[in-house]
């Protein structure tokens, strides 16, 4: 987030609709003492300039039929690795995917149905060429969950 594009009541208004999307502008102009006009053209500023890029729910993954979630990392071959996140980017499967400088090259989060399900995909994803190697680690318990 490009702080320049922030002010501190920008920063509470993002604050309140990261806890609830649905915030009402009366609900957020009332905590920051400004009118619910003076939210909307601030909330509509902060969409156009991309501070804001959309609004989302959160669902519980168990509920929603994704009994298995596995944050993987991956080593790969550096020529592949654009070619190799291309993929991965397309899959359904694939949550969330970043290129890292850390451990791994790529860094996933896969969402499953089941344990089995889970596997197949691992699989399929170490079949692509340019991977080395995957590392799963299966989510067993979600402590906190913030906005990544």
């Amino acid at each position: 987030m490009n702080t320049e594009l922030v002010d501190e009541k920008d920063a509470v208004i993002l604050s309140k609709l990261r806890k609830n999307a649905r915030s009402s502008y009366g609900e957020i102009a009332k905590e920051l003492g400004i009118s619910d006009v003076a939210v909307m053209k601030r909330i509509r500023k902060l969409e156009e300039e991309g501070v804001i890029r959309r609004y989302t729910i959160i669902a519980d993954d168990r509920m929603a039929g994704y009994g298995a979630t596995s944050m993987t990392g991956l080593d790969v071959e550096p020529e592949h690795l654009f070619d190799i996140a291309s993929s991965l980017k397309e899959k359904p499967y694939v949550k969330y995917l970043a290129i890292s400088s850390g451990d791994h090259q790529i860094m996933a989060i896969i969402k499953a149905r089941d344990s089995s399900e889970l596997a197949s995909y691992h699989s399929e994803i170490s079949t692509l060429p340019g991977v080395r190697r995957i590392c799963p680690s299966v989510i067993m318990d979600v402590m906190k969950f913030d906005e990544l």
